[in-house]
Formats: structure tokens, C-alpha cells, sequence
């Protein structure tokens, strides 16, 4: 019998078009905070954790204004939360990797309260064979803490397995942790830096993935008799 095999999926950016809305809501905490931060840095550091991404930005601020942006970060996401949208083939790659075989883990760190709420939106709980969260992990992404919880919790090694996100945070997490990894550009990250973070592939969303899946990184967890250990 066939080891396991598994798909790790982020979800900001690479199942659930939500990245460009953290980008306005860290951009208006930081303006409401008399801070002056650039949309292009936010954008660039979305994806790594809320901690790292407050370290990036203004990282000499006082841990009373850095509490400050974050909660005025989260009102202003919440608010804009009935704005977000499933990417197109995100349900439709979940459903086919499943029926296929392959064990579909979602890698994510979010706190669980956001993390409900995209769960609700995608609506793939019966071909979700297991979710992390924030609850999982002691560091997000870069560190591979969120890699290391997902396979365990897909029960597969790194062998076994492929990452598919949309940052150089979740591509970064991946190569530490030794599990090969596929680039989306859905999140707004430039396919350069997808590269040279280490993603063996590079497409522009999951329905671009989907339409290539048995010519892509993923095709060999589809035969089992081309997964070594």
C-alpha cells in the first residue's frame, strides 16, 4: 500500500482573494496612528505574521504603538471582511485533489476567529482532510512551525507532500522544512521573488494549477509509484 500523500494550501491570497484587503486595513491603522508607511512595504511584508510584519514596518515603534496599529488593524479587517472572495478554481482544485486521493491540509497560522470565517467562505470542509492554525504553532511563517504541524496533522512526511501558497513567507517556511513548493502570483508577489525563495513552480492562480495539474509539481503525489521515500 501507497505511503499518504498531501497537498498543503495556504489560504490569504492563495484560495481566498484576501491579501489586497490587509493591505488597506494595515494602511489605515498606520495612517490613523500618525505612521507614514508605504502600501508597497505592507504589501510586501503580507503574508508573514502580524508580529513580523509590525518588526518589518516600524519596528522601532514602542510595543504600546504596535498594540495599537494591530487593533486598529483587525476593526478595520473585520469591517471589510464581507468583501472577501474565493479565487476562481479554489473549491474546484480542493475537490479534485481529494477525489484523487491526495490529502488536502490547509496550512495557515491565522488566529481562529479570521480562520472560521474563511473556512465559511470556502465552504470545503468534506475534502479538507485536516486545517493548523495559530494554535498549532509557537513562530508563523518564515519558520517552518506551520509546515511541521501541517504534516503531522496530514500524517505524511515532506516527501510526501507539496506546499502551494502565494508569499515568499509560505515558499520561504516550505524550503526550510524540505517540502517542495508551487508559487502562485494570486497574492500579488512578483514570480522573481516566488523563485528565489525557493518554489520549484510558478503559475498565476489555483484555476491556472488546476488547468496544468498533471503536468505540475503536484503530478507525482497523483502516482503513487513516483513518490520515493
Amino acid at each position: 500500500m501507497a505511503d499518504p500523500t498531501a497537498v498543503l494550501f495556504d489560504i490569504d491570497g492563495t484560495l481566498v482573494d484576501s491579501n489586497f484587503l490587509h493591505v488597506e486595513a494595515w494602511d489605515y491603522a498606520f495612517t490613523s496612528t500618525g505612521l507614514n508607511v508605504p502600501a508597497w512595504r505592507i504589501q510586501q511584508a503580507i503574508g508573514a505574521d502580524s508580529n513580523e510584519l509590525l518588526d518589518q514596518l516600524i519596528g522601532d515603534e514602542p510595543k504600546s504603538t504596535r498594540d495599537d496599529v494591530k487593533g486598529l488593524h483587525d476593526k478595520r479587517y473585520k469591517q471589510l471582511a464581507p468583501r472577501l472572495k474565493i479565487l476562481d478554481g479554489a473549491q474546484e482544485i480542493v475537490a479534485e485533489l481529494a477525489g484523487r486521493g491526495i490529502r488536502v491540509v490547509l496550512a495557515t497560522s491565522a488566529p481562529r476567529q479570521e480562520l472560521d470565517r474563511l473556512l465559511t467562505l470556502l465552504n470545503i470542509d468534506d475534502d479538507t482532510y485536516a486545517v493548523t492554525s495559530a494554535e498549532d504553532v509557537k513562530k508563523a511563517k518564515p519558520a517552518p512551525d506551520i509546515i511541521a504541524a501541517a504534516l503531522n496533522k496530514g500524517g505524511v512526511d515532506a516527501n510526501h507532500a507539496v506546499l502551494v501558497g502565494d508569499s515568499v513567507w509560505d515558499i520561504k517556511a516550505a524550503t526550510i522544512a524540505g517540502v517542495t513548493s508551487i508559487g502562485l502570483l494570486s497574492g500579488g508577489t512578483a514570480e522573481a521573488l516566488l523563485r528565489e525563495a525557493g518554489a520549484a513552480e510558478v503559475y498565476d492562480d489555483v484555476a491556472t494549477l488546476l488547468g496544468s495539474l498533471d503536468s505540475s509539481a503536484l503530478a507525482r503525489l497523483l502516482d503513487p509509484e513516483s513518490v520515493t521515500s
